[in-house]
């Protein structure tokens, strides 16, 4: 055979190796990844190179010839856009799927619920809790978190709206704070703007005092508006609102679960029964629907309740103080019942 006629036949057989391995290489980006149950986590950090990535991925056994997805990513440019964060990698997933992934940033999402009726103290501690999020505060007073938040001197209590807040990991407590900061302050700017003509309340920071107490008073959506009711005709009289969960807020840590008639005549800031007026702050995080009925409180005139003590929490509503202490007498009466077992 001459030199030509091998020369040819040569590369022929290169260019038929080459379709071949061109098929093989198509075949294994449209390959299912080896994971049987997912999705598998896996976690990329910041500066972590694709390349790192994908030998992670073929320790484990997930990922064949880690090197064609380097290639593979470098040719389209990819390589350069992955995303740093946490993925969930379902089965089914290829390795062209994966590359998409990573380069989407859609990254695991974790969440932390603040709760309403929680105080400060207790955000913070759910925080410090919640796993993945970075604690970055663990240690620092309320001043201080204020001023990372950029409002020094600003008392903390009542300025976080509570609701369920996703987060990639590696975000910190302070940015959690801070969208729950807006938040509430988006919130308190939209009750107020709609509030109720003639409040006794005359700031948008009284409103949130007088939702906080709505908020620990009680857990009934339906009697939110008329307990404001209540508590805004006795402020417009000048009557004090001699509120229990004020009271229990002033102890503090000291509070053991068991309000005595000796706390109730220790006179402090947050006593509602020895002095008029709000309390200096809220005394928790209100949600909405106590924002909403602190600036349209449900007025009937009347000045008074009490727990009914049925079991589904709710109150009743008297105008007179004879009205009131009937109403005490039956709550004593199904209390001594319920206590007795019958």
């Amino acid at each position: 055979m001459s030199l030509r006629r091998v020369a040819i036949a040569l590369i022929v057989l290169g260019m038929a190796g080459a379709v071949a391995g061109y098929g093989v290489f198509q075949r294994w980006l449209d390959a299912p990844l080896a994971i049987e149950e997912g999705p598998l986590e896996i976690e990329i950090p910041r500066g972590q190179s694709l390349g790192a990535t994908a030998r992670k991925l073929e320790t484990s056994g997930v990922l064949s010839h880690p090197r064609w997805l380097q290639l593979y990513a470098r040719a389209g440019g990819v390589d350069a856009r992955i995303m740093a964060g946490e993925y969930a990698i379902p089965p089914g997933t290829t390795p062209r799927t994966l590359l998409a992934l990573l380069e989407s940033g859609e990254v695991i999402q974790r969440s932390v619920t603040i709760v309403e009726g929680w105080t400060f103290r207790d955000l913070r501690r759910a925080l410090e809790r919640a796993p993945y999020l970075d604690n970055t505060l663990a240690g620092q007073d309320e001043a201080a978190v204020m001023a990372a938040l950029g409002e020094p001197e600003q008392p903390a209590e009542g300025l976080f709206f509570p609701d369920t807040y996703l987060f990639a990991r590696g975000t910190t407590d302070l940015e959690i704070l801070r969208q729950a900061r807006n938040r509430m302050r988006r919130e308190l700017e939209t009750a107020w703007a709609a509030r109720a003509e003639g409040l006794p309340v005359t700031t948008p920071y009284e409103a949130l005092i007088l939702a906080s107490i709505v908020e620990k008073e009680t857990a009934l959506a339906s009697e939110r508006a008329r307990i404001a009711g209540v508590f805004t005709e006795r402020l417009r009289i000048g009557m004090r609102l001699q509120t229990d969960p004020t009271v229990i807020y002033g102890l503090g840590t000291q509070y053991d679960g068991n309000l005595r008639r000796a706390d109730l005549e220790r006179d402090g800031p947050y006593n509602t029964y020895t002095r008029a007026g709000l309390p200096p702050t809220p005394i928790a995080l209100p949600g909405t629907g106590a924002l909403r009925a602190a600036v349209h409180p449900d007025e009937r005139d009347e000045l008074y309740f009490v727990a009914t003590g049925l079991p589904d929490g709710s109150h009743e509503f008297s105008r007179t103080l004879s009205e009131h202490q009937a109403a005490v007498r039956r709550y004593l009466v199904r209390y001594r019942q319920r206590q007795s077992g019958r």
